[in-house]
């Protein structure tokens, strides 16, 4: 009688062998990490589990957050840094002499320029004694509570890959953008609102559009929603004249029975679940958004502190109250913007900087302070992360042979985080001393990132989403840390 193959011990291979020798034991650590990606769950789907998942459902993160939402206020156009936060007093004098400083912007590389000296005083505020322009004189008064970044830097001069870099991580369009992340990471904490909410500069939006808040490779549930301050609060929310919300109820019914009667067949159990969540949404947001934004529930003395009397500050003023408002109903991430359009419509100021920068300052100046004692005074700060900047600063130098204009800076501006566990009446990093480039502790937008992400309870190289074969992630396939000098 011949001998059986070795490879056939007992009839079994020689896995099956050591598997059960093992007891399975050796199969554990498979489990855990399928388990850990989201295996079971995608094994599920295919088998076509009719159970859906909610995609803006609670998640927990990576570890206890300080912060649970972010409003990012976002100075369209790039405002000048040595103009605003970052005090450059030896340049007081040079007005219009020619040095040697290299620059890049939209007018190119150059080694010389004319300087345009600080058109405005600084003065210092609070107990840290920070230097503030009088261009933000109730801003001023809240410096302890803020972190100042003056050593930022990013990949581009020209505000639309800019823009992008900013809101998304890279200089091209198709990644998802901050928000989408935030909502992808942790879901929603209100279930009758977007998680994500963009409220735009009444002169129109920024360039590249609607690329700014897009959800990119992910499900469209994890894109920002657009809220105006004024009328609708959402355009395209109501359902077609006709249409009642019985019937709308109806055609979301249906849909659920489609899918648990198996009437969908093998269609992708994520984007069924993102589709339906979607339509959920809109009908719940037609009946709670309007709430939301009613700003004549809040006391008259509210609606003075953030300027809603005021025609210069009113449209910004009434677009950080509902930012708070948001807050308060749970939106994990709101994005409002100062400067739309195109030229002195935004803080792009290429000309006349005094009459550029003395307008988008006076209207966003006392809403932006109003903000951060609101918060403070209901307790709601340490929880939310405050950050303000553009896609860039300004240079030093003139960008023309006449005039204050400034043309862009990326190789050194700043930006400020208030709030959501940050530490506050602090500076870091700085330029040299013409405000031209980042000299010390030079950040890039992937620690702003990666700070954000992290004050959230994740960390910032682990938080990825599959996509394209590989395991994608805001902050790049390099590890980035967080600015961990500012953090309490």
């Amino acid at each position: 009688m011949s001998k059986r193959p070795s490879s056939q011990f007992c009839g079994r291979t020689r896995r099956e062998f050591l598997w059960q020798a093992g007891g399975g034991f050796a199969a554990l650590p498979l489990v855990s990490m399928l388990g850990g990606d989201g295996f079971f769950t995608s094994a599920a789907a295919d088998e076509g589990t009719p159970e859906l998942i909610n995609p803006l459902a609670p998640k927990e993160p990576h570890f206890p957050g300080k912060a649970k939402s972010v409003i990012f206020l976002f100075m369209y156009g790039g405002p000048s840094h040595i103009d605003t936060f970052d005090y450059k007093p030896t340049m007081y004098g040079m007005d219009g002499q020619t040095v040697d400083v290299k620059t890049f912007g939209r007018g190119g590389k150059r080694n010389q320029g004319r300087i345009v000296e600080p058109r405005w005083k600084f003065k210092q505020y609070g107990e840290s004694g920070k230097w503030v322009s009088d261009l933000f004189p109730n801003l001023g008064t809240c410096v302890d509570d803020i972190a100042f970044l003056h050593s930022m830097t990013a990949d581009s001069p020209i505000h639309g890959s800019a823009m992008l870099m900013m809101n998304s991580g890279k200089v091209l369009s198709g990644s998802p953008s901050l928000g989408s992340w935030i909502t992808y990471g942790l879901g929603s904490e209100n279930e009758n609102l977007p998680g994500y909410v963009v409220m735009l500069d009444r002169t129109g939006g920024p360039i590249s559009g609607a690329k700014n808040w897009s959800s990119g490779y992910m499900p469209a549930s994890y894109q920002g929603v657009v809220m105006r301050s004024n009328g609708a609060p959402i355009l395209d929310l109501n359902p077609p004249e006709g249409m009642t919300r019985q019937t709308q109820r109806r055609i979301l019914d249906r849909l659920l029975e489609r899918n648990h009667a198996h009437q969908e067949p093998r269609e992708n159990n994520t984007d069924l679940a993102a589709r339906i969540a979607s339509y959920e949404l809109a009908y719940k947001m037609q009946e709670f958004a309007p709430e939301a934004v009613d700003l004549e529930q809040e006391t008259e003395a509210t609606q003075r502190l953030y300027g809603l009397d005021n025609d210069r500050t009113s449209d910004f003023g009434r677009k950080c109250l509902m930012a708070r408002r948001l807050v308060e109903r749970g939106v994990r991430y709101i994005q409002v913007y100062s400067g739309g359009a195109h030229n002195d419509d935004n803080w792009d100021a290429h000309g006349d900087l005094e009459r550029n920068h003395n307008h988008h300052a006076g209207a966003t100046d006392q809403p932006i302070a109003a903000l951060l004692k609101d918060l403070k005074q209901r307790d709601m700060l340490d929880e939310t992360l405050v950050v303000w900047g553009g896609e860039f600063g300004r240079q030093p130098t003139a960008e023309y042979a006449e005039g204050s204009g400034r043309d862009h800076n990326s190789y050194g501006f700043t930006m400020w985080m208030a709030g959501g566990g940050i530490k506050g009446g602090v500076s870091y990093g700085s330029t040299d001393e013409l405000g031209s480039a980042a000299v010390e502790n030079p950040l890039h937008v992937k620690h702003l990132h990666a700070t954000v992400l992290h004050q959230l309870g994740f960390d910032p190289n682990r938080l990825s989403y599959f996509y394209g074969g590989l395991d994608q992630k805001l902050v790049g396939v390099v590890p980035v840390d967080p600015i961990r000098e500012i953090i309490a």
